[in-house]
C-alpha cells in the first residue's frame, strides 16, 4: 500500500460527520447507518484512486475504521451548534406530535432537559463505537465495488 490514508480518511469522515448530524438528513442513518457505510466506501474509493495497485480488504477495513472515527468526532462537534439552534424547534415539534400520545412523564422531562457535557461525551462514545464498526463494513464494501484489477505479468 503506497498511498496516504490521511486524506481519504478525513474526507470519508467529513462525509459521515456532516450527513449524520444535519437535521432530517440524519434520518437516513437510521437505515443501517447508511451514511456511515457510504462514508467508509467513499474512503476506500479515494484510497484506491491514490494507489496504483489494488487495495486489499484489510486496507478497506482500516480506512473505513479511520473514516468512522473521524466521522464520530466531526459529528459530535457539529452537533453542538446544531442542537443549540434546532433543538428547541425539534423539541416543540415532537411535543406537539406527542400530545394525545400516552408517553411517560420521565421521557418528556428528559426531552426538556438541556444538553449537558455528559450527554456529549456519551454521544461521542456511542458514535465512536457504532461508526468505526459500520465504517469498516463500508470500507470492505468499497473495496469490493471499487478495487482495481491486478496487473497481469507476462
Amino acid at each position: 500500500m503506497t498511498g496516504s490514508r490521511t486524506q481519504p480518511a478525513l474526507l470519508g469522515g467529513l462525509f459521515i460527520g456532516v450527513l449524520s448530524t444535519l437535521p432530517f438528513v440524519n434520518i437516513v442513518n437510521v437505515c443501517c447507518c447508511l451514511w456511515v457505510i457510504t462514508g467508509g466506501a467513499l474512503a476506500a474509493y479515494l484510497l484506491q484512486q491514490d494507489s496504483p495497485e489494488p487495495i486489499t480488504a484489510a486496507d478497506g477495513a482500516l480506512i473505513g475504521l479511520m473514516a468512522g472515527g473521524v466521522g464520530a468526532i466531526v459529528g459530535t462537534l457539529l452537533s453542538i451548534p446544531i442542537d443549540l439552534y434546532f433543538g428547541p424547534v425539534m423539541r416543540d415539534w415532537f411535543l406537539r406530535y406527542a400530545e394525545g400520545q400516552d408517553l411517560p412523564p420521565e421521557f418528556l422531562e428528559m426531552l426538556n432537559q438541556q444538553m449537558t457535557a455528559a450527554s456529549m461525551v456519551l454521544r461521542l462514545i456511542w458514535s465512536l463505537f457504532a461508526y468505526v464498526i459500520f465504517g469498516m463494513l463500508g470500507g470492505v464494501l468499497g473495496v469490493a465495488l471499487f478495487r482495481r484489477k491486478a496487473a497481469q505479468v507476462g
